[in-house]
């Protein structure tokens, strides 16, 4: 009997693996094809037709000042350049801080982008804080130059604002 056992198992074995082998084989065609029908995509052409350009009207999307009525605002006791050039009669402020480091910090991205910012001081108390640290990213000799750059930044700078002398 124990005969009989052991030559149904090796039957048993025997059938499992050569069912094993043709699926395995199948289950290679089947990848095979995926395979090439991937490939023949990859080397399909295609050729889009250019579209007609189409003629965009800009549209404003941040507030354009007439240069005479936008607000300049002074600070009494006036400011210390801390880092960077000296300023022109109007300056565009981009940035105020409590801390030096920080004001510094914003300093450093607007110069990174091609801007001659500078840190000034001031000696106003604000919110129960003394010696404001303000970012000026641009100054210029003339209202009109500092409006226009101030339109520029404030998409940025939402609360940019003119610095007079």
């Amino acid at each position: 009997m124990k005969n009989h056992v052991i030559l149904a198992l090796s039957l048993c074995t025997v059938a499992m693996f050569t069912a094993c082998k043709s699926q395995e084989s199948a289950y290679r065609q089947a990848y095979e094809k995926a395979r090439a029908q991937e490939q023949n995509k990859t080397t399909q052409t295609v050729t889009i037709a250019p579209q007609p350009q189409e003629q965009v009207t800009p549209v404003a999307t941040q507030p354009v000042y007439n240069d005479d009525a936008t607000p300049v605002r002074t600070i009494q006791g006036g400011v210390t350049v801390v880092n960077g050039e000296p300023l022109k009669a109007f300056s565009v402020v981009v940035g105020s801080f409590v801390n030096q480091t920080n004001a510094e910090g914003q300093m450093s991205s607007l110069r990174s982008r091609g801007m001659a910012a500078r840190v000034v001081k001031t000696n106003e108390t604000i919110s129960g804080h003394t010696g404001w640290y303000r970012v000026v990213a641009s100054s210029f000799d003339t209202k009109g130059e500092a409006v226009q750059s101030r339109n520029t930044l404030i998409g940025m700078y939402p609360g940019a604002w003119i610095l007079g002398r």
